[in-house]
């Protein structure tokens, strides 16, 4: 493994990318806590709001292999400034929003331009550039890790902010916070001015942008990847939106579900750091499946029982630990199976499964919700399709040989 000393020349670079992908996905995690009562102020029902974050995501996930290619083409600094002033512009017309069009336009459309091209793919991209082979995948777990952080700040504070002055107060507090995705996004931008990638025998670096997404979906180990991560989004989403509705069903203390965000937040910085190191020594693949079942159990054993703080609390650790793993391991298995050059775009590919599931597990959880008012059906749902795709991820790493970069289709 590098040592600190190796990446010192690179360390702004990666600081930056953590910084900004901390602010973005601190800010859109937390987006749940404002849902009771915005809908209630400007007469929404939840499900309006789970439309919202579902275009959200379908918005980013649909996007991000567009990103991806264009930061090949334009360079990842003005994708990444790009992103951030889309962020910016988004928060300032959904704490505007005096009903559906302006939380969909802000909240769901331009936030998920805005992810499109600061989040997970590309930050994660500029750091698997910056790095050595060997350090690759623990930086990126790293990367992932501090990712995680801005929610332990943007959750409190909105918390705060939407009890003493409303929800529209507590989206200008995180309008606030993404003001400092510019400068991270301008010094992590600095990767543009590195050598490029030498591209391993075989691999797709040459490729056009149609040749190298041709060579990916037909490999079967990414197509079995990109299946199980639609999963994978589908929990997460779920959680994310609906857990603070849940509670406060449940007559939970509101504070209790910022508290959960928080420890959901705190728990990824141990579990990414982990599933980073771990995808040096082990399967990507496997790791990944047996992500998707441990995340299943959880779910399972905390749904079944009415929630108390206690349990939330060790629900939000254990999910947590199992939370944005799979980015490091989704990554590194891209650029393991296709080099570097196009990780950005293909990855998106592979996301844009994930932001389909995101949208299931948003939408289809309020729809479930307003026809049935309760969540059973949703969350037995997601249990069973968790541990079907994680047994099949798993047996699929154990059948195949680790993968060899994919040559470019004649």
């Amino acid at each position: 493994m590098a040592t600190l000393k190796d990446l010192r020349p690179v360390l702004p670079i990666l600081i930056g990318a953590s910084v900004m992908l901390s602010l973005g996905m601190g800010v859109r995690q937390s987006f749940g806590l404002v849902m009771p009562s915005l809908t209630r102020d400007i007469a929404l029902t939840v499900s309006d709001f789970a439309l919202a974050m579902s275009v959200q995501n379908l918005a980013w996930g649909f996007l991000q292999p567009v990103s991806g290619a264009l930061a090949v083409r334009l360079g990842f600094r003005p994708i990444m400034i790009s992103g951030s002033a889309l962020y910016i512009a988004g928060l300032g017309l959904f704490a505007m929003a005096g009903g559906m069009t302006e939380v969909m336009l802000g909240g769901g459309v331009l936030i998920g331009m805005a992810l499109a091209c600061t989040a997970s793919a590309i930050s994660l991209a500029v750091g698997a550039r910056a790095v050595p082979a060997k350090a690759r995948s623990f930086v990126l777990g790293a990367i992932t890790a501090t990712g995680s952080l801005g929610a332990l700040l943007a959750a409190p504070l909105e918390q705060t902010l939407t009890t003493e002055l409303g929800w529209r107060a507590g989206l200008l507090g995180f309008l606030a916070l993404t003001v400092f995705m510019l400068p991270a996004a301008w010094i992590a931008g600095r990767v543009d001015r590195l050598s490029p990638p030498v591209p391993a025998t075989g691999d797709i670096s040459a490729a056009s942008p149609r040749a190298a997404l041709r060579a990916a979906l037909r490999n079967p180990s990414f197509l079995v990847m990109t299946a199980a991560y639609f999963v994978c989004g589908m929990q997460l989403l779920f959680i994310t939106t609906h857990l603070p509705s849940y509670l406060a069903i449940c007559g939970m203390d509101p504070s209790l579900s910022a508290g959960a965000l928080g420890a959901i937040a705190l728990f990824n910085v141990f579990g990414s750091l982990f599933f980073g190191w771990a995808g040096g020594h082990w399967s990507k693949p496997g790791l990944l499946g047996g992500i998707y079942i441990a995340r299943s159990i959880v779910l399972a054993c905390y749904f079944v029982m009415p929630p108390t703080p206690v349990s939330t609390l060790i629900f939000a650790s254990a999910m947590g630990f199992l939370w944005l793993g799979v980015g490091p391991l989704v990554a590194g298995s891209v650029v393991e199976m296709f080099g570097l050059r196009w990780q950005a775009m293909i990855q998106g590919v592979a996301f844009m499964s994930h932001q389909v599931g995101s949208f299931v597990g948003a939408l289809g959880g309020g729809l479930l919700f307003d026809a049935l008012g309760s969540y059973d059906l949703a969350w037995r749902l997601g249990v069973a399709m968790g541990l079907t795709a994680g047994i099949v991820q798993v047996a699929f790493a154990l059948m195949r040989p680790p993968p060899a970069p994919t040559p470019i289709a004649a």
